[in-house]
């Protein structure tokens, strides 16, 4: 490591520098399977890791990176390393640093945190500041100069990953991955970046991977105008290809160079390349800026606020009485093939009977059914209620999801219960994979912003979609607390309802209703009405998310048909009885589609308002 910690700042101020290309794209053209652990090699191929190093060297980078953009306990931990993130990182220094020599300079990389996909849980503020800190210190005591924060989506854990990055007394330089149309795939804009990092300190800012050079000059070059922080610019090789089994970036190396040298021109300080990047790019883009000496920056300053998108005037919701009656609503199954006029009778009984809404799932327990948001657009047109569909993380991906709720709002669906969805594995097709580019919290978000009038990257829809966000809440667990946390931060990110899993026990209900408390959103607990000894045995030993108490379980020991049934109702009106006046609606569910049990239950719960008033 250099003596002076501020080498890196010292020198940008006086000339640009060369950084060095992709680490994995280079590593998996030595050889190194797709399915393995890059920074694994740290320690056991050192040498070829620095082979690789000292290629980037010889081609005339000034700057190189550690092999550690990975190195982190999230994801060393999901593969069994996580008791080796500190010797993983001390040893991709300590290698760089050899290859570096005494005039190259070395960078020690730092990726974002990602939890496992279809994963709920998200990491707290403090797991995020341990688990960076653990990696910045280890590569600090390797010996690099400074901190590369690099491919970042979330500017808020960037935001945490600097102020912990600081803590070493190296400087830091923060970069976010900006795709097409110059916002980050969090949404974030060049500026709110450049005002986020200025805020938290960072030495050095600059932008990476995400999309082509091209697309990478774009927001260099609207960077250099808001910013006398030093720049960095490390671009893709263009767009990959996939071609014969592998991806295949078309960028020549002379291309790479010629637009290098324009992110120069616009104000970058700090060259290099990512991902299809090689040692022949990084060659190529030294003969062509070095020596250079920095741009002269103009900074500019915003004319006027953009436009806010124009949001869509709130249509009527099934939500609107709340509070003046019980309002109630029913889901039923989508068929598992083309015929739907069942439910559409079914909902028709239903509206007659005084239902306010109906919920249709997406295709639950991961067994596939005739799709939601077509089906609905039909029930509302042809029955005229509303229907609230269920839209899950599991079936698509964050392209085909925007596409898909877009639709949904030309459809005139109006009302999303958001939630995580059953994994693939519980269905009944052994192919099938689950998706989960989004889970609830961050497909609320994704509703929210496109409420706003944005997708998820900040690009204007032109208006607002308009929908009413609702979240599911599963009582039916340990901790109560955890539950309750987790809808409030759904009621930040845009819920504006909640339904429950089923409940069987009031005082569930009353716990459920305590530890949400504050929250200022309907609460629709969900009753599934039992019809046999067996259906509750099924209910309670086999689907996720639903408890069957003992007690409730004992009165349907050894009943069935009819007998099933009555009982199960018994149960059903028992629970409203308890809980009517705690509550301002019900989440009915009845199994296998039998809506006559819901009718019954609506009447029920009218029959009650009746008398209470």
């Amino acid at each position: 490591m250099t003596e002076d910690k501020n080498h890196i700042l010292q020198r940008l101020r006086a000339e640009v520098l060369v950084g060095d290309g992709a680490i994995g794209t280079m590593l998996y053209a030595k050889g190194v399977s797709l399915d393995s652990n890059f920074e694994h090699l740290n320690l056991v191929r050192p040498n070829l890791v620095a082979e690789l190093a000292r290629e980037y060297v010889r081609a005339g980078a000034q700057v190189i990176e550690t092999n550690t953009f990975g190195a982190n306990l999230t994801k060393l931990s999901s593969i069994g390393l996580g008791h080796r993130v500190a010797e993983i990182n001390r040893a991709g220094a300590r290698i760089a640093r050899g290859a570096a020599g005494a005039d190259v300079l070395v960078a020690g990389s730092v990726g974002p945190l990602i939890t496992v996909k279809g994963e709920v849980r998200e990491l707290s503020t403090a797991q995020m500041e341990e688990a960076f800190r653990l990696q910045c210190r280890a590569l600090a005591e390797g010996g690099i100069d400074f901190l590369l924060l690099e491919t970042f989506t979330s500017l808020e854990q960037l935001k945490i990953a600097v102020g912990v990055a600081k803590e070493t007394g190296l400087p830091v330089s923060a970069s976010l991955a900006f795709l097409e149309g110059g916002r980050s795939g969090g949404g974030t804009s060049v500026e709110q970046f450049c005002q986020a990092m200025a805020s938290v300190g960072a030495d050095m800012i600059g932008a990476n991977c995400g999309a082509g050079p091209l697309e990478l000059l774009k927001v260099i070059t609207e960077m250099s105008g808001m910013t006398d922080m030093p720049i960095t610019a490390y671009a893709n090789s263009g767009f990959p290809e996939y071609l014969d089994g592998r991806y295949i970036y078309r960028a020549t190396p002379d291309y790479f160079a010629a637009m290098a040298q324009k992110m120069v021109d616009a104000g970058a300080n700090l060259v290099g390349g990512c991902c299809g990047t090689t040692p022949e790019h990084i060659a190529a883009l030294a003969r062509t800026i070095k020596p250079r000496t920095p741009a002269v920056r103009t900074r500019r300053h915003r004319t006027s606020a953009s436009e806010p998108a124009q949001r869509v005037q709130k249509a009527p919701s099934f939500l609107d009485h709340w509070g003046s009656r019980t309002i109630i609503t029913v889901e039923l199954d989508p068929p598992k093939g083309l015929d739907c006029s069942k439910i559409i009778e079914g909902c028709r009984r239903l509206k007659e009977a005084g239902a306010d809404a109906i919920n249709l799932a997406e295709n639950p327990l991961a067994r596939p059914r005739m799709g939601n948001i077509a089906l609905g657009s039909l029930i509302q047109r042809e029955v005229g209620i509303e229907v609230v569909v269920h839209v899950t993380g599991r079936d698509r991906n964050l392209i085909g999801m925007q596409s898909d709720l877009m639709g949904a709002s030309l459809l005139g669906i109006r009302s999303i219960l958001a939630v995580t969805g059953d994994p693939a594995t519980m269905g009944d097709h052994a192919g099938a994979t689950s998706v989960f580019d989004l889970h609830s919290l961050t497909l609320i978000k994704l509703l929210s912003d496109m409420n706003n009038g944005v997708n998820a990257i900040g690009n204007p829809l032109g208006s607002g979609t308009g929908f009413t966000i609702g979240a599911a809440f599963n009582p039916n667990t340990g901790n109560m607390a955890v539950q309750g946390e987790r809808l409030r931060k759904k009621v930040a990110g845009g819920a504006c309802f909640t339904q429950s899993q089923p409940i069987y026990d009031p005082d569930i209900l009353f716990a459920a209703l305590e530890a949400t408390s504050g929250t200022g959103i309907p609460f629709l607990p969900g009753i599934m009405p039992l019809v046999s000894e067996r259906n509750a045995e099924y209910l309670n030993n086999e689907v996720p998310g639903i408890t069957v108490p003992d007690t409730v379980r004992t009165r349907m020991k050894g009943l069935e048909k009819e007998a099933g049934i009555r009982e199960g109702l018994a149960i059903a009106k028992e629970f409203i009885d308890a809980t009517m006046s705690a509550v301002g609606g019900y989440y009915l569910i009845p199994p296998f589609g039998k809506y006559e049990l819901a009718i019954e239950l609506i009447r029920y719960i009218q029959q009650r308002e009746r008398e209470s008033h």
